[in-house]
């Protein structure tokens, strides 16, 4: 063996060793209980404003994902029941209660919520489905927890460093693959879409009078940019960790007080909070949550602990190569993903578009060669149609599913033709689908769509 080949192979070693250490268990309980309670108060929000009729009641229809067409929403009082246990399983998990299974459940529940409605895509929602996917398999309940308690034997003060490190990598992404997003002329040369945001947003306390100043309106740009780029890494480098977790509280707090967007930043200040010192949750309740002297019965007997560490490193490794490969699919797509929004969803494209334009559906039946046509706000809630309007793989689903409905209702043959004009980021409006496509003949996949009209529009350097 060289000395090179040597030097890698205890570099392995050292890394494997390093995954595996002990370290306070205090971080990944607090990370459990706010989980847990933001999801809690999540579910109390669709009760209180009404959004599950809203959102797969009242609609009578429901935009799926490309491959989960199969995927509907339970009746009415179906839905209400699936939400009261998303609930009640949400705040097992704060408690600790049959964390596993709850955590579990949650997740297949909360996913199946997620996959309904295309039209309802957030971030924040795509990230709750993998952090409560990936509690399902961290040893969150063995200290402060219900299960804990009831079962003494489990009860541990530390756990392998893997599980902190998973979660603070995971969160790390999303603040990173943000940053690589607003990498774009709109965004670092024209400060839009912040530019229209801002200047309706003058309310805002203090600093709202200056959101007409394009000084202000480049400086917020660039800000949340730079925010995005160095906050993980200032993160993990003790020095910096302190000024970067409160850059990234008044960050999160100004997008609360900007825009609707839920729980999303508070789930990121919480997220936040791991990348402290493991023992931070117990330096600071540490009148109620001392160390036990305890011997834990071992989660794996010693003669498959090899066994489980290697398939840990391998499974945690398909997982990040994963969520590392995912957000740059776009560039598999031709053209401006803002313009296209192929390959956008699960990238963590996060407030960086405004798209507003009109759609017009016209509907042909070459039979008797007649065309009329068809108002999509007669069919759709408004809220569906404001979504559609930028989103072609949307179009082209309400085109196929139009077609069907209108085959049943007896005509033997339709065609389905797109005229819409969208604006980008304040652009001049442009046609986005081309208008002489029939829709019907396009089948659903994820191959690039030649219907979708290239950005032409363009907008003038500041």
């Amino acid at each position: 063996m060289s000395d090179h080949t040597r030097s890698i192979s205890d570099g392995l070693v050292a890394f494997h060793n390093w995954l595996f250490l002990p370290i306070d268990i205090a971080s990944l309980v607090y990370f459990r209980i706010v989980f847990g309670a933001i999801m809690l108060w999540e579910v109390w929000r669709y009760f209180n404003n009404g959004w599950i009729k809203r959102y797969w009641i009242d609609p009578p229809f429901n935009f799926t994902y490309y491959g989960f067409d199969w995927v509907k929403p339970l009746p009415e009082n179906g839905m209400y029941v699936l939400f009261v246990v998303l609930g009640i399983l949400a705040f097992f998990i704060t408690i600790g209660f049959k964390y596993r299974v709850s955590a579990a459940l949650f997740f297949v529940g909360f996913t199946y919520t997620f996959l309904l409605e295309q039209a309802r895509y957030l971030n924040h929602f795509y990230l709750v489905c993998l952090l409560s996917f990936l509690l399902i398999f961290l040893p969150a309940n063995r200290a402060f927890s219900i299960d804990a308690r009831q079962r003494p034997e489990i009860y541990s003060d530390t756990i392998p460093a893997w599980p902190i490190w998973l979660l603070r990598v995971q969160i790390g992404i999303v603040y990173f693959y943000a940053a690589i997003a607003k990498i774009n002329p709109d965004w670092l040369l024209h400060a839009q879409p912040m530019t229209m945001w801002l200047s309706s947003r003058t309310d805002f306390p203090i600093i709202g009078q200056y959101f007409t100043e394009s000084w202000m309106v480049y400086l917020l740009s660039y800000g949340g940019f730079l925010l995005d780029l160095l906050v993980f890494p200032c993160l993990l480098w003790r020095r910096t960790r302190l000024v970067a977790f409160v850059f990234a509280v008044i960050f999160h707090l100004m997008n609360f007080r900007l825009f609707s967007i839920g729980i999303f930043p508070w789930l990121m200040i919480a997220s936040t909070a791991i990348f402290f010192n493991p023992d931070f949750p117990r330096r600071l309740m540490k009148r109620w949550w001392t160390v036990k002297q305890c011997h834990p019965t071992p989660l794996i007997k010693p003669k498959y602990l090899r066994w489980w560490r290697a398939n840990t490193c391998a499974l945690l490794s398909i997982y990040l190569i994963l969520q590392i490969l995912i957000p740059f699919r776009h560039f598999l797509y031709p053209g401006n993903v803002n313009w296209t929004y192929e390959g956008h969803r699960f990238s963590w494209h996060m407030k960086l578009l405004s798209k507003r334009g009109d759609i017009q559906f016209f509907v042909t039946d070459p039979i008797e060669n007649q065309t009329w046509e068809f108002d999509p706000d007669n069919y759709l809630a408004r809220w569906q149609v404001r979504t559609m309007v930028g989103r072609p793989d949307m179009i082209l689903q309400f085109s196929h599913h139009l077609a069907d409905e209108l085959r049943a209702a007896g005509y033997a043959q339709i065609e389905v033709r797109v005229r819409s004009e969208l604006s980008l980021n304040g652009r001049n409006p442009q046609l986005f689908i081309d208008p002489g496509v029939d829709l019907v003949t396009q089948r659903r996949s994820l191959k690039p769509s030649s219907w979708i009209l290239p950005l032409t529009e363009t907008l003038p350097i500041k």
